[in-house]
């Protein structure tokens, strides 16, 4: 069976990953037929890329991906356009589909970039008061 998966290279504290499809047999970072795309966690936004074509055509043969690189697919969006291909419909509402995903998704990120800076802000202010309340009982 063909796996899609990550192999870990980079150094000590600082990974870096491949996708690649590979023998399920194989090692985590041994033998594997083919570089599909790579993966940095470290970069701020995490940093994906992966040849559509290629994993396409790994999914269509029977490859499963792991979770890990399946929620990486997805955020790619090659996942949604697989599925609108394998019901048939055309290219214009492929293309015109995906441009709205992208929308909803750069939204969606902006929305959690919005929660996690209010989040920080409102932390702040409890460690300023919580400080300000520790001098005055001193």
């Amino acid at each position: 069976m063909v796996k899609i998966r990550l192999r870990r290279a980079g150094r000590k504290k600082l990974p870096y990953y491949q996708i690649v499809a590979a023998d399920a047999r194989a090692p985590r970072d041994g033998k594997f037929l083919e570089v599909i795309g790579n993966y940095q966690p470290t970069a701020k936004p995490h940093a994906i890329t992966i040849d559509k074509e290629r994993a396409a055509y790994w999914l269509g043969v029977g490859a499963q991906p792991t979770t890990t690189v399946r929620s990486l697919i997805r955020a790619t969006g090659l996942l949604h356009e697989l599925n609108m291909k394998r019901r048939g419909q055309s290219d214009e509402e492929i293309a015109a589909e995906m441009e709205n995903w992208q929308a909803r998704e750069t939204e969606r990120k902006q929305k959690r970039l919005a929660v996690k800076t209010r989040r920080r802000q409102a932390k702040k202010t409890a460690e300023a008061e919580a400080q300000a309340q520790a001098t005055e009982g001193e």
